[in-house]
């Protein structure tokens, strides 16, 4: 049988037990001993040649390199290029597969040359920190179990694809399905029509197996989720300050389906950044701009529902600061991609693949292998701040705001260069402060309602602003949501509509029916006053 053979690379003197751990480890592990070959530079025997002919032949000759990184950087040649940075080049070179594991954090005090070495392998590759040695043997383990899965040498059947042991298809709800049929219908040309059995449309997606039911479909279908997998949920917060700290302005924990925590997160965040609302030149419907596209919302997201490790405690966490928006999963970056490979479009290697099928049928993802890319390129577009991957703690991605200040920005969101650059657009920087764009000297005070005091007021007042600088002649209640490009009804709803009604600035044309079809909304004459007011007509 093959064995895959595996060069250990470090700093030998600071890794020396480390290595010897792990050397041993390979040797001795039920599992790993059967597929792997383990080598390290002081175990090869005597050569006449130099000993940098002799590590870097040996790491052409592996499979696998197997980089540890720390605190210091090492002997340097008279190229000032230590041993170790030349092996993983080397590597990188004959495209040998990489595995990098980085001891301590970044409050870590480390050797300059080895804080330029590390940048420039968190964005060539994947990698995991640890701190003790049997955490390094625990994330190497994992990360060779990985591998001969990704080779089809050992068979374990991923979250996603398993059958639950207890759930029937009476948990589902047949809305759901046929909502769903509805929407990928029109999106993707969905085979089945509306009112189709879910049992056929289970079976359609592969989720069903006899009386068993797959996990994603009841992550995509089921009345309670969470009645299943209690952390399935996502957590949305939003800070005044830079960091995370108490007191928490507005907190919300989202529950339900996949595709409805997607929808209540992106219409959260946009809620919470500023926007202008351009005019009525081309069509009826005023076009809306967010300082933060859309699109990057929804895909940092989505992304996150998609790929996140569903065994995990953790859960998908949306947190916006007055400089950037960071959305994180319980997951992590396959083996196959970096996060170089991450700002194009690049192959897809969902970690969900039948959940990532349900959303692109609906149209939460436009093309596998692309959502990363398009953050990227909307946030040059917009001279945007380049976003940031973070691999510390699962799986994170930073997209910095308009009004991001360098000085704002911890060296550990750099780029490998030391910099995080402003793209240009041939414009100058947006420099947009929270809700700038639709403040005005008339505050909207009327409206408290029993549960919306300080804080939660001018969140109410900044909603009802929204729905004034829309809402045209009369509008049906999905008009003036989608012209807000929000998605959750029932966040719009609660969020926007009714208290605009209450507040007096908003009316229903059927008020006797408010439940009617044929229900629209218009501007009271007081609503009419002070749209003037915010539009900054005479």
């Amino acid at each position: 049988m093959h064995l895959y053979k595996v060069f250990i690379s470090s700093v030998q003197k600071e890794f020396a037990k480390e290595r010897e751990a792990l050397f041993q480890h390979f040797r001795k592990d039920a599992l790993l001993s059967g597929f792997f070959e383990p080598a390290l530079f002081e175990k090869l025997p005597a050569h006449k040649l130099a000993p940098n002919e002799v590590y870097l032949d040996k790491v052409k000759q592996s499979d696998i390199f197997l980089v540890i990184l720390g605190q210091e950087y090492g002997y340097e040649d008279e190229n000032g290029k230590s041993p170790t940075e030349q092996e993983f080049d080397h590597a990188r070179l004959h495209h040998i597969d990489c595995l990098a594991f980085i001891k301590g954090n970044n409050r870590l005090e480390r050797n300059e040359k080895e804080k330029v070495f590390i940048r420039k392998v968190q964005d060539s590759l994947s990698y995991k920190r640890f701190e003790t040695t049997e955490e390094l043997i625990n994330e190497v383990n994992s990360a060779c179990v990985a591998f001969l899965k990704e080779k089809g040498l050992i068979q374990l059947t991923s979250f996603d694809e398993s059958f639950h042991t207890t759930a029937d298809i009476s948990v589902l709800d047949p809305q759901k399905i046929d909502h769903f049929i509805g929407i990928a219908r029109a999106k993707r040309g969905f085979p089945l029509p509306k009112g189709t059995e879910p049992e056929i449309v289970l079976g359609h997606l592969n989720m069903i197996l006899g009386n068993k039911i797959a996990n994603s479909a009841l992550l995509a279908f089921a009345r309670q989720p969470q009645q299943f997998f209690p952390t399935a949920i996502t957590k949305c917060a939003h800070f005044h300050g830079l960091e995370v700290a108490k007191p928490i302005p507005d907190h919300k924990v989202f529950h339900g389906d996949v595709f409805e925590q997607v929808d209540q997160a992106v219409d959260f965040v946009l809620s919470k950044i500023s926007v202008s609302v351009g005019t009525r030149d081309a069509s009826n419907q005023a076009p809306i701009h967010y300082e933060i596209p859309r699109a990057s919302v929804a895909e940092a997201i989505v992304n996150a529902v998609a790929h996140r490790d569903y065994t995990s405690k953790g859960s998908v966490q949306v947190m916006l600061f007055p400089n950037r928006l960071e959305v994180s999963n319980p997951g992590r970056l396959v083996p196959e991609l970096s996060i170089a490979q991450l700002k194009s479009e690049h192959a897809s290697y969902p970690t969900n693949p039948k959940l990532a099928e349900c959303l692109y049928q609906v149209g939460y993802i436009e093309r596998f292998g692309t959502g990363t890319g398009e953050i990227f390129r909307l946030s040059k577009e917009e001279g945007l701040y380049e976003p940031f991957i973070d691999l510390e703690e699962g799986f994170k991605v930073i997209i910095w705001r308009p009004s991001a200040q360098m000085s704002q920005i911890p060296d550990k969101y750099r780029t490998s260069t030391g910099q995080v650059s402003r793209q240009a657009t041939g414009q100058a920087p947006l420099e947009i402060t929270e809700n700038e764009d639709l403040r005005s000297n008339d505050q909207i005070t009327e409206y408290v309602g029993d549960h919306v005091t300080g804080q939660a007021t001018g969140q109410v007042e900044e909603a009802i602003r929204r729905v004034l600088l829309v809402l045209f002649k009369e509008m049906k209640g999905s008009e003036i949501q989608d012209s807000l490009q929000l998605k959750h009804r029932e966040y719009f709803r609660d969020n926007y509509l009714i208290p605009s009604i209450e507040a007096g600035y908003v009316s229903m044309t059927i008020p006797d029916k408010p439940n009617s079809p044929n229900q629209k909304y218009k501007l009271t004459r007081k609503g009419l006053t002070l749209k003037k007011k915010l539009e900054r007509k005479p």
